[in-house]
């Protein structure tokens, strides 16, 4: 009967200390708060004088790739123009303000920076459409190749593209 009970105390015991040690990450202190950036948590702060700078080498890069001539020139700088960060001209998002409007005001607040950003990137894609109509066929199929990269991994913000996941 003995040979009975020592596996029954084996399981208690490792009960007990499964137990402790779940208590003991229950009352383990959250990690201390970083400094946060008043867009809250998640909010990933960009410095524009650098986004500035990566933009413009990703254009020079894709310029010497796609060999633009000098009558395509125009076309290069108002593209670039179009595609080059610029600083945000509104105000940083004030989440106090926000919780003080009602339901339908905070919905009518997102649909206007939805338009907002909506309107931005339209102006891009009529930009880059513009330019894209003067490359010849070897820049054509550059410049598809380039696009298609900074889409699909490039613009890590992209989730849910052709292929990727919403997660």
């Amino acid at each position: 009967m003995l040979t009975s009970r020592k596996p029954l105390q084996t399981l208690l015991i490792a009960g007990m200390l499964a137990s402790a040690g779940f208590a003991a990450v229950a009352q383990t202190p959250p990690p201390p708060q970083t400094q946060q950036h008043p867009g809250g948590p998640g909010f990933h702060h960009r410095d524009p004088a650098k986004m500035q700078e990566r933009a413009a080498k990703r254009l020079g890069e894709l310029k010497e790739k796609l060999r633009i001539t000098s009558a395509q020139e125009g076309a290069w700088q108002k593209f670039a123009a179009a595609m080059t960060p610029q600083p945000k001209q509104r105000p940083p998002f004030d989440r106090e303000a926000f919780a003080k409007l009602s339901t339908p005001e905070r919905i009518d607040r997102l649909q206007q920076l939805r338009a907002e950003r909506g309107a931005k990137m339209d102006q891009r894609a009529a930009a880059t459409k513009a330019f894209y109509a003067g490359l010849n066929a070897d820049q054509k199929k550059t410049f598809d190749d380039a696009s298609l990269r900074f889409m699909h991994h490039g613009g890590k913000h992209h989730r849910g593209g052709p292929g990727g996941d919403r997660g």
